[in-house]
């Protein structure tokens, strides 16, 4: 793996006395793809809430790119190369796709656009994403995989070192399905390590390089996608019997 451009280090969160995440420890390589998958209440979006600084830790840290950021606030993070996706968008209503896009760009981005380089740069990540053509549509004009494409493309705009991609093919039919996966596939041929969080398996299996098992807050599972299919374990608690 080599240095890892994301750290886990013995990570729990407590709500009250509920404990959802109970001593998690991971690694992830530069540019790897991995999935994290998990029966609902498992704990995926807690972990990453508190990857993205959304919630703070009860215990534990998480490193970025050799820094601790376990202390820092979402905004920080967002600016030193974490980007997430929702699992429901929520793009600027009154706002263009192209608008939209510009936000990130012009307030968030650790490069500082001026002018005419941000419409310049919003328009790229448009295109790269396939949303050229409805740069200027407003978000109820949208269907349901263009805004699944605007969230992703408000979450690259400011080039990430790594994107969370929360449930980003929720609700999406079979053949949208496998339009996001070949965006999400180019996304990390371009470099960005990415990790998904996502119930439809064969897309779980087709993108990832290695998967990750969540089970009332810990980890019971970890693996290639074929040995995570054959695990025991993982058809018991995620797959059914």
């Amino acid at each position: 793996m080599g240095n890892p451009i994301l750290v886990v280090e013995d990570l729990s969160k407590r709500f009250d006395g509920f404990t959802a995440l109970d001593g998690i420890n991971v690694a992830i390589g530069p540019g790897e793809r991995l999935g994290l998958i998990g029966p609902n209440g498992s704990g995926k979006s807690t972990l990453v809430n508190c990857i993205s600084g959304v919630f703070p830790c009860s215990a534990g840290r998480v490193l970025f790119d050799g820094e601790d950021v376990t202390a820092l606030a979402p905004h920080q993070r967002f600016r030193r190369g974490i980007a997430r996706t929702f699992q429901i968008p929520k793009p600027f209503a009154s706002m263009t796709a192209l608008e939209n896009v510009c936000i990130p760009i012009e307030y968030s981005a650790p490069k500082r656009y001026r002018g005419e380089e941000i419409e310049t740069r919003a328009r790229a990540v448009l295109a790269e994403l396939d949303l050229a053509a409805k740069s200027g549509e407003y978000p109820d004009n949208l269907t349901q995989i263009d805004l699944r494409k605007l969230e992703l493309a408000r979450a690259i705009a400011v080039k990430p070192k790594l994107l969370i991609a929360d449930e980003v093919m929720a609700g999406l039919a079979s053949t949208e399905v496998d339009e996001t996966l070949g965006l999400l596939l180019r996304l990390a041929d371009s470099g960005i390590t990415i990790v998904m969080i996502e119930h439809i398996m064969h897309a779980v299996m087709a993108f990832s390089e290695r998967v990750v098992v969540l089970v009332a807050g810990k980890i019971v599972a970890e693996g290639c996608p074929d040995d995570i299919m054959r695990n025991p374990i993982v058809e018991q608690a995620y797959l059914g019997e």
